[in-house]
């Protein structure tokens, strides 16, 4: 199979984090300070972005950059002909992602949004329960992520696209999309200082579901996600970096323990790099062979249409409605 040889755009702590999930992946990276470039250890270190993408050693992209450069810098590399694989929230637009994507089909290359936990076993096994009817119909899904970051963190800058909703919420909105389908209204809350702070949203989905989600950048630590059936519900615990290594599944009063890899056939160690390995291995497989990825154009198109109308109630004050 054809080895993908990755690049990285940005020397941030998720680029760092990435490229020590993935020994032997990447080849090169970028920084707008060649010093932090190189103190990666790669063959190739570049003191700017456009070296990067001109290396001919490098087929395919990883942008960890901040949230509002990821639409120009997909495009750019794309237009020089590099897959991509932009980390969330790939697009805070609707135009924006049709841009994006419309820049990947010019240029005959995958372009990839990455929310790494929809491709972890424990996402997969959950969505099977779902399937199965394990918690009969889905009446309601739960989520929140919350973190405190510190003033100045590049995560409460606004002209770095920045706040609860772009850097949090966006992993509780992809949940509620993936098992329930594509919101039809959405009602938001925020709190500001400077950027979304706090921000709070319900959705209502396909089949009668609702969906509730909180995200902060300023409350204790807090990973959550629970899908509610007629018959039961199941809880992830630690579900957007995959560490719980089982789903707790309750019916009739009665909670069932349900390990992610019971015969540990999958190697997984229960620490953060194995949703980042995972993630890389799955991409570059799909490149590799040339087949499509199940989270593509559309898929990436309809979660940029959401976030932008939670953006949009939110500032409004009052509910927008989606065709």
């Amino acid at each position: 199979m054809t080895t993908i040889r990755w690049g990285v755009l940005g020397t941030g702590s998720i680029a760092r984090t990435v490229v020590g999930a993935n020994p032997g992946s990447f080849v090169a990276v970028a920084s707008r300070d060649e010093t932090r470039a190189a103190s990666f250890g790669l063959e190739h270190a570049f003191g700017s972005y456009e070296q990067l993408l001109a290396c001919d050693e490098v087929d395919a992209v990883y942008v960890a950059l901040p949230n509002s450069l990821h639409p120009q810098w997909t495009v750019k590399a794309l237009e020089a002909g590099k897959h991509v694989l932009c980390e969330k929230p790939f697009a805070q637009t609707r135009a924006d992602a049709v841009r994006c994507f419309d820049a990947a089909e010019e240029a005959g290359k995958q372009c990839v949004e990455g929310f790494m936990w929809r491709l972890h076993p424990q996402t997969a096994l959950a969505r099977q329960l779902l399937s199965d009817g394990a918690i009969g119909q889905l009446a309601h899904i739960r989520a929140a992520l919350r973190i405190t970051s510190p003033p100045g963190d590049v995560r409460r800058s606004p002209d770095l696209g920045g706040g609860a909703l772009s850097d949090l919420g966006c992993y509780c909105l992809s949940a509620m999309r993936l098992f329930a389908g594509e919101p039809r209204r959405i009602t938001a809350e925020a709190v500001f200082d400077g950027v979304d702070i706090r921000f709070a949203g319900m959705l209502r989905l396909p089949g009668g579901a609702l969906g509730t989600f909180d995200a902060a950048l300023d409350l204790p630590r807090a990973d959550e996600l629970e899908l509610i059936g007629t018959e039961g519900s199941l809880r992830i615990p630690d579900p957007w970096i995959c560490r719980g290594g089982e789903l707790e599944l309750t019916r009739k009063g009665i909670t069932e323990r349900l390990p992610v890899d019971p015969s540990g056939i999958l190697g997984l160690t229960g620490e953060e790099p194995d949703a980042y390995r995972i993630e890389f291995a799955t991409v570059s497989a799909a490149l590799a062979d040339g087949t499509p990825l199940e989270f593509g154009r559309d898929d990436a198109i309809a979660q940029a249409t959401a976030y932008e109308a939670l953006a949009q109630s939110a500032r409004r004050g009052s509910p927008v409605t989606l065709r």
